[in-house]
């Protein structure tokens, strides 16, 4: 997945005009900038690539979602539903505008099962963020019929799944809001960095505002902007910017290496009867970042893992295990361990999570496994990678 294995010398221009110029940040110093904009030139190629109308760039994958959810009204009591199979950001993002996140099963395309998404509706309810995690999508329709039905939000968290589409349309770009990761091990980086896109002009010119201190950015005095609303420091800079305006622009090639290398490995799993993939929904397509599949049981799961140890696979996940990515290993949310004190909404909204359980997400995450897709493998590299898969599970079987 991530494009920092490729860097390359259009990447290295990038950073030196911003070096040569010296301004890093991406407001002001008009003056000395010698026409470069990095951050507004890389914002302008994500709305192509995504195919929206409105792109802003900010921090993180983290502050992204923060700042979607911010943007369109959630805060303090909402509650916003999400997967129990992601990153702890999520959590992590709605908790820091004081609304409640309300985690619900997975099915096996390994993001919201649309049914749990049904019944996990309250009057509280104001959002329903999907995660696209390892570079594919949950059941895009179901889960904006019921979206549309209620009257929520869509939030499309597609950090992992940059380049993945459904019915032709870019991952991200379907809910009312996407958000993008460009962190150091995603598929084209920033090194850090994020994004907010969306249609909707309001939710951007709120993105715009409260992403720097609730700046309006109106003229060309930054000492003289206005302050509509209270905002906060989620910008990014102008060498963060510069390398992911290199990067967007080789996603294309990017993308392309990671369905070949998806394909030699997922045509040699094929061929074992216990092997089974996960769903992708009629009319979506992955970005290829990771090839995930289905063995039998947990303890299988857990078995293969060892033997890909053995025969040298790296960089595939049993996430039943995983400290980041399952509910299962999050003590510090079940138990609120926080530096300061939770709000009394938050804490009454999560007290669900002390009996609660997820058998339906324990079912696909105890037998999935997680390989991530490398873009500097060549192909005769990923062929022995396939044989070596294939001979490590079938000595589990």
């Amino acid at each position: 997945m991530p494009g920092f294995e490729l860097f390359g010398d259009l990447e290295r221009k990038q950073v030196n005009d911003v070096l040569d110029n010296g301004v890093l940040m991406r407001y002001g110093f008009d003056g000395m900038r010698k026409g470069h904009w990095k951050a507004k030139e890389l914002e302008s190629a994500l709305e192509d690539a995504f195919q929206t109308n409105h792109v802003q760039l900010v921090s993180s994958g983290t502050a992204a979602v923060s700042v979607a959810l911010a943007v369109a009204g959630v805060g303090a009591g909402d509650e916003v539903i999400m997967p129990t199979f992601t990153f702890v950001a999520s959590f992590e993002a709605i908790m820091a505008l004081g609304a409640i996140p309300v985690l619900v099963d997975i099915d096996n395309t390994l993001a919201l099962n649309p049914e749990a998404v049904e019944e996990a509706i309250t009057p509280k309810t104001k959002a329903v963020m999907v995660v696209q995690m390892c570079g594919s999508m949950g059941d895009m329709t179901a889960l904006k019929n019921i979206c549309d039905k209620h009257n929520l939000l869509l939030v499309e968290d597609a950090c992992q799944a940059i380049g993945g589409t459904y019915n032709g349309k870019p991952l991200g770009s379907i809910g009312d809001l996407g958000c993008f990761s460009f962190d150091f091990v995603k598929t084209i980086t920033c090194g850090e960095g994020g994004a907010v896109i969306t249609n909707n002009e309001e939710y951007y010119i709120n993105a715009d505002h409260f992403s720097d201190h609730g700046h309006d950015h109106v003229g060309n005095d930054r000492g003289a902007e206005t302050h509509p609303f209270l905002g906060y420091n989620f910008r990014i800079s102008e060498l963060h910017a510069a390398v992911g305006l290199a990067q967007v622009k080789r996603l294309p090639e990017f993308i392309d290496i990671q369905k070949r290398n998806f394909k030699i490995l997922r045509d040699a799993l094929s061929d074992i009867p216990e092997v089974t993939f996960r769903t992708v929904p009629d009319g979506g397509e992955e970005s290829a970042a990771f090839l995930n599949f289905f063995l039998p049981d947990l303890e299988t799961s857990r078995e293969v893992i060892q033997s890909f140890s053995v025969y040298g696979v790296d960089a595939c996940w049993n996430y039943y295990d995983n400290n980041w990515h399952y509910i299962r290993k999050w003590e510090h949310l079940k138990e609120l361990k926080s530096l300061f004190p939770i709000t009394k909404e938050v804490k009454e909204g999560l007290k669900y999570l002390e009996t609660k359980t997820f058998e339906k997400s324990d079912y696909f995450i105890a037998r999935n496994i997680s390989c991530l897709i490398k873009l500097s493998w060549t192909e005769a590299e990923v062929k022995e990678r396939a044989s070596r898969m294939v001979i490590a599970i079938k000595a589990c079987l």
